[in-house]
């Protein structure tokens, strides 16, 4: 099968669909199949090519924000995929992907990656609608199928009306390689020598409004003791690392958070004790599943689909009205009481979730589609 993934980035400031979508399109080519992954960028860049998947950058024009690229438009209409799958919803890209499944009479399927949600949806939604009709008309309804990456987000789906089947298929995660641990380990002892004499409590995602970067930050100065260091790394989006340091200064805050641009370092999960992501929705949370994968307990909304933890022992799942009490019991946990749970999280982890299994669901997804009469 001659597969086209679309992503209108793949810039890490985009956060876990960075990673995610180039994952995806790397297990499916490990699959058997003949895998292109398609994105824009400021600069076009030279293609990726191994013996599985090529990667193709092509410049984005003007205006960026929309993501829209003659290249990328010129080379979908000779593409000959057998099935065209676009990652995220908004962008101009969703069009170009739309005209190509039109022209080659083949399934077009989309992951929303998280744009699927209540929040999401609201949130700027004049936006959507100018999208929807204006910068890819047409598309979400020509859309053969969905690719949900949990049950939540498939609900989420079904809930805004729309018809077309659903594939569950999770992200995978990958097993820690040691070595890289260890460096990362080392580079954020040097970056935040605090870390080697307090227990950190550790938010690692984007910093957006949609993560409750400040509520955290406002709970924790109210619920967290004082020998715990809550660390903050991030990608800058709505909030830069300076505007944080200065609200957290003008609270009292000074030296029981510590605040990290993260782009272009190694995650920091190796200098944590627990992992805290209090988002108003996740449609996966990569960086969940990795924290997990790393041994870190963690303590995350119920608005992310990650319920199962409170099975496993290896941290909660709760309401954001729970989550100041729920802090406040983990942090009061011995150590080695928060490292049995965050074993238990790694190893529920890494036999749920792998990129084989999520390939392996979202190929038979596209047999069915193309078997599909349209």
């Amino acid at each position: 099968m001659h597969i086209a993934h679309i992503v209108p980035s793949l810039e890490e400031r985009h956060g876990g669909p960075s990673k995610s979508v180039r994952a995806t399109a790397l297990a499916s080519a490990q699959t058997g199949n003949t895998v292109e992954l398609l994105t824009t960028a400021p600069v076009a860049a030279q293609p990726e090519k191994n013996e599985t998947l090529t990667v193709e950058t092509f410049r984005r024009d003007w205006p960026q924000k929309f993501c829209p690229s003659r290249g990328l438009r010129e080379r979908l209409a000779t593409s000959t995929a057998d099935i065209v799958h676009h990652h995220s919803l908004w962008l101009r890209t969703l069009h170009y992907a739309h005209r190509c499944a039109v022209r080659r009479a083949v399934p077009l399927v989309v992951s929303p990656r998280g744009m699927m949600s209540t929040w999401s949806w609201e949130h700027h939604a004049y936006r959507k609608k100018f999208a929807r009709h204006v910068i890819h008309p047409g598309a979400l309804e020509a859309i053969s199928g969905w690719h949900a990456t949990s049950k939540e987000e498939a609900g989420e789906i079904a809930a805004l009306g729309f018809k077309q089947p659903v594939c569950i298929a999770p992200n995978g995660v990958a097993t820690p390689e040691p070595d890289a641990t260890a460096a990362a380990a080392e580079y954020w002892r040097k970056a935040c020598p605090q870390v080697a004499d307090q227990r950190v409590a550790l938010f690692y995602s984007r910093f957006h409004e949609k993560k409750r970067v400040i509520e955290l930050i406002d709970l924790w100065l109210e619920r967290a003791p004082r020998d715990w260091m809550l660390l903050l790394v991030g990608l800058p989006q709505t909030y830069s690392t300076q505007m944080l340091d200065r609200y957290i200064m003008r609270n009292s805050g000074a030296g029981r958070i510590r605040v990290f641009d993260g782009t272009g370092k190694p995650p920091p999960y190796a200098v944590a004790s627990l992992f805290v992501l209090p988002s108003h929705t996740e449609n996966f949370g990569l960086v969940i599943a990795d924290a997990m994968a790393h041994g870190l307990p963690t303590i995350v909304t119920d608005t992310t689909p990650w319920r199962g933890l409170n099975d496993t022992g290896g941290g909660a799942c709760v309401p954001w009205s729970e989550f100041g009490p729920m802090l406040a019991g983990f942090t009061a946990e011995s150590r080695q009481k928060l490292r049995a749970r965050g074993m238990l999280a790694r190893a529920w982890t890494l036999r749920e979730f792998s990129w084989e299994s999520s390939a392996r669901l979202l190929a038979d997804f596209y047999e069915n589609l193309k078997a599909t009469p349209p």
